[in-house]
């Protein structure tokens, strides 16, 4: 199916008119054969000069068959062992890059570290590219951001959107299940980020949009009702999951930043990236995402646990801790930023009477994410992982986590706000 831009585009009730850089998505089985048909429409017939980017696992998966499509294309062909998007990703492509003369348009052949190193690369160049996904593992695919390692430092490094996505069903569900369960984590870890994004507003009057949240819900549904489907192989029910994680991709543009797409648990994986804490883990992002999820579950619940009870006092000021910052974040420079980030302090915006006169809605917002139990079942249906050791890290990382996470980013989340609360030690652990 080709999947309709103006659905998503125009002018909103949110007050916002939403915009689009992706120009066209198809997603249906097949879709690589009709690269020739889909480039010869008026948005891309300019484009003469292709070069893939892709590893040697994704060209059998897909590029073989690009290759077949778009006669002429060059290949740059990353070994993917060790292969991370960071700056050693960045400057393999480049190296190669920069021996070829014309090229006018990339083509991503691969997953979330392919595509981020394209999109990267393709900014620098001032040229666009072109996605082909080969399995539902992360939302990023048309993300404007390159979600990168830079020198240890989690950062999003500005870069572009694919113009065009062609995703193929069958290559897809072909993928390692392995991938796939890192897409199902990704995709679940929405639900706190929604959660995180509904709390802030309903307290500080952050900008949402309830429209975009209720495209992110029905989605998450849908994965729900997937997730046997998945199981036993049912192409369709990978193409919901796919359909689900370009929707998320599409949200994040539709706002311009990735709010409606990242909350703790994305700050939890991100801190857990970092070459401080570990030489870079070799677990899927999507896998750190739904770990995180799990861990931001349990501690929403036990909050909301908490706070039914009525019994609880609320801090007048919180401020950033520095000293912690410092112990945890060692090496200097890193640290210093992490500071700069803090700079000035979110929780700042938050008034502690606000907080308290909303506890009955924020208990509410809570309710509606599922619970670790739920999360864990729901993973192990793909065969997905649940637990900090099954990306190798010690249970003890959950209190040092839950701390430190929420300042890696300028971002206030739940998690966040939790500082303000007398019970948060107890919860946290």
């Amino acid at each position: 199916m080709k999947i309709d831009m103006k659905e998503f585009t125009g002018k909103c009730s949110c007050g916002h008119e939403h915009k689009l850089v992706v120009q066209d998505m198809f997603l249906e089985i097949g879709a690589i054969k009709k690269l020739p048909q889909i480039l010869k429409m008026d948005t891309y017939e300019k484009y003469k000069n292709f070069v893939m980017v892709c590893d040697e696992n994704t060209y059998n998966a897909a590029g073989k068959q690009v290759e077949n499509e778009i006669l002429g294309i060059l290949k740059i062909q990353l070994d993917s062992r060790g292969l991370h998007a960071n700056e050693i990703g960045v400057a393999k492509v480049k190296e190669k890059l920069d021996k070829l003369k014309e090229v006018d348009c990339l083509v991503a052949v691969g997953s979330g570290t392919i595509h981020d190193l394209t999109r990267y690369c393709a900014y620098e160049r001032g040229i666009p590219f072109v996605s082909i996904p080969t399995a539902a593992s992360v939302d990023g695919y048309v993300s404007t951001v390159a979600a990168m390692s830079w020198y240890g430092f989690k950062k999003s490094m500005i870069a572009v959107s694919p113009i065009l996505v062609v995703a193929d069903s069958q290559v897809i569900a072909d993928a390692p299940m392995r991938l796939t369960a890192s897409g199902v984590g990704d995709l679940l870890g929405k639900y706190t980020a929604l959660a995180d994004w509904k709390i802030t507003n309903i307290l500080n009057g952050e900008y949402i949009c309830n429209r975009i949240c209720d495209m992110e819900y029905e989605a998450l549904n849908k994965l729900k009702d997937s997730l046997d489907g998945i199981k036993n192989g049912n192409v369709d029910a990978y193409e919901e999951l796919m359909y689900g994680l370009l929707l998320s991709g599409l949200a994040m543009q539709m706002t311009g930043h990735s709010r409606p797409a990242s909350g703790a648990e994305h700050h939890m994986a991100h801190f857990w990236e970092m070459a401080v804490m570990n030489n870079e883990l070799e677990a899927y992002h999507g896998e750190k995402v739904g770990v995180g999820l799990i861990l931001v579950s349990d501690i929403y619940h036990k909050a909301a646990q908490r706070m039914k009870s009525g019994v609880f006092k609320i801090h007048r000021k919180v401020d950033v801790e520095m000293e912690f910052i410092e112990k945890v974040f060692t090496n200097k420079e890193l640290c210093e930023n992490i500071k700069k980030t803090n700079e000035p302090n979110l929780l700042d915006m938050i008034d502690p009477d606000v907080l308290r006169n909303k506890t009955d809605e924020i208990i509410q917002i809570i309710e509606d994410i599922p619970t670790p139990e739920e999360i864990i079942q729901m993973l192990k249906k793909v065969e997905g992982v649940s637990s900090l050791k099954e990306i190798d890290l010690d249970d003890s990382m959950k209190e040092k986590s839950a701390k430190a996470a929420p300042y890696i980013r300028d971002r206030i989340t739940f998690l966040r706000i939790l500082k303000f609360y007398n019970f948060y030690d107890t919860i946290i652990k």
